[in-house]
């Protein structure tokens, strides 16, 4: 008996050992709810900043699989009274989520046809077999083309494409960790770095422009926006490309290999036939469908109408997407939107940048750099917690009203928002990228802080001497 209950005690001491980050998290909550909310703060605000912290947390430290994260920030927000669960499900159901969903689905779509290997081997045409080639390629081909059509989009394009070369490589996961996370990330990184060059590159850019002009501060064209833009984007190409490498250095200097295995699979598939015509129809539909429909019924009933589309030619079944689509990845989005919307919609986006603001005063005596500080770093650390139009409908209004040339801190702040390079959560193509199960939670800091300080660094040097000359 006694051996028995050692042998508990230690179960036990074993499971505290491996979950403290989950107990301390529980701990901390408890301890902040019963904390008095502070005057300015709604008890909803107070109680949804606990939620976030909870969510950091077991984010970071990785202590539970991301889904049960997920379910979590959902429970949290009934059972904290955050919203109803109505009101929860209200928020998690949106065509931001029903995009995420429709890409992967469309990304089965695709593989189950065998056009990700066609792509891929016609990207592999432009880039060469190299793998420092293939990288820069990757970022290349997705900043330009976000900047025109949205990182959404672009990302759930590119995925197949990286996940061909990966399989055909003909080793275990395990091997070509650093191959696939340098590939994976060259996909969601450009997407974020391209994403600034245009208006149409992103929905808060959009959203700045519009502040500027309801405010009176000032009316930029799609073409003023781009050259104050367009050579940040030029610039981070090579920068992102190098970080990458040089954080995740892989042993496959060459994909020799995978790209001969690829042409052979691609030549045993034959001539296109009827099918993948209208494989490959009905996907430049959806892709037109992004660009000039999206805005009129959203991008995620676009991408489902394509899933409806292959599911009804019979280019799919139904079994084939259930089976290879990563609903956990859906979750986990689908809460990180709802999170978001309720710090928005209870006031404590606005708290907490007020608060920024209040204890910046006691650290920098220079108006400027406070500005400074708040549209470049504050945004940026936010658009890693919230979406980046979330984070620019917040603090849009705050950083254009603290002075300075509005042009100036308001395409300042937009460029700060696609900084989104530390967590899962930061935005759709990272979500994506993740859904593959080839790229964990920590893989992101380790990259993204650098590529964060580097961007930041840029931008102020650009700021500081280019900018001046278009105004």
């Amino acid at each position: 008996m006694m051996s028995i209950s050692q042998q508990s005690v230690s179960n036990i001491l074993f499971w505290v050992t491996r979950k403290k980050w989950l107990i301390l998290s529980f701990f901390l909550s408890i301890s902040f709810f019963y904390l008095p909310t502070p005057s300015e703060l709604t008890s909803e605000g107070h109680r949804t900043l606990i939620i976030v912290f909870v969510a950091i947390t077991l984010i970071i430290s990785e202590v539970i699989p991301l889904p049960a994260v997920a379910i979590l920030i959902l429970i949290m927000q009934v059972v904290l009274g955050v919203d109803s669960a109505d009101g929860v499900a209200s928020s998690f159901m949106s065509d931001a989520v029903f995009f995420i969903m429709g890409s992967l689905m469309l990304a089965v779509s695709i593989v189950n046809q065998g056009l990700d290997k066609r792509l891929a081997l016609g990207v592999i045409t432009i880039t060469g077999n190299k793998t420092s080639s293939i990288v820069f390629g990757f970022v290349s081909i997705s900043a330009i083309l976000s900047s025109f059509i949205g990182e959404h989009t672009v990302g759930a394009m590119m995925l197949p494409v990286a996940m061909a070369l990966i399989k055909n490589t003909g080793i275990e996961s395990d091997k070509v960790k650093n191959l696939s996370t340098l590939l994976l990330f060259s996909i969601a990184y450009g997407c974020a770095v391209g994403s600034i060059g245009t208006p149409s590159g992103g929905g808060r850019n959009i959203i700045m422009i519009g502040y500027l002009a309801e405010f009176g501060l000032g009316n930029l064209s799609y073409f003023e926006w781009m050259k104050f833009a367009y050579p940040m984007l030029i610039l981070q190409i090579p920068i992102v490309s190098i970080i990458l490498w040089y954080t995740f250095i892989p042993d496959q200097r060459s994909l020799d290999s995978s790209v001969r295995k690829l042409k052979i699979k691609v030549a045993k598939t034959g001539e296109l036939t009827m099918k993948h015509y209208w494989a490959i129809f009905i996907f430049i539909i959806v892709f037109c469908g992004w660009i000039f429909v999206s805005p009129h019924i959203g991008l995620g009933i676009v991408a489902l109408g394509g899933v409806f589309l292959y599911l009804s030619f019979g280019l799919v079944d139904w079994q084939d997407i259930n089976r290879n689509t990563n609903w956990g990845v859906i979750l986990l989005f689908g809460s990180a939107i709802s999170i978001g919307i309720q710090m928005k919609e209870t006031g404590a986006a606005l708290w907490a940048a007020d608060q920024v603001l209040f204890y910046l005063n006691y650290v920098f005596q220079d108006l400027k750099v406070i500005r400074w500080f708040v549209s470049v770093i504050v945004t940026g650390l936010m658009t890693n917690l919230l979406s980046n139009a979330a984070t620019v409908a917040v603090l849009g209004p705050i950083i254009l009203d603290m002075g300075g040339n509005p042009i100036v801190m308001g395409i300042m702040t937009s460029i700060s928002s696609a900084f989104a390079y530390l967590t899962v959560v930061a935005s759709p193509t990272c979500m994506i990228i993740h859904s593959t199960g080839l790229i964990s939670s920590s893989d992101y800091f380790k990259a993204g802080w650098k590529l964060f300080t580097v961007s930041v660094l840029l931008l102020l040097i650009i700021s500081t001497f280019y900018w001046p000359i278009l105004l």
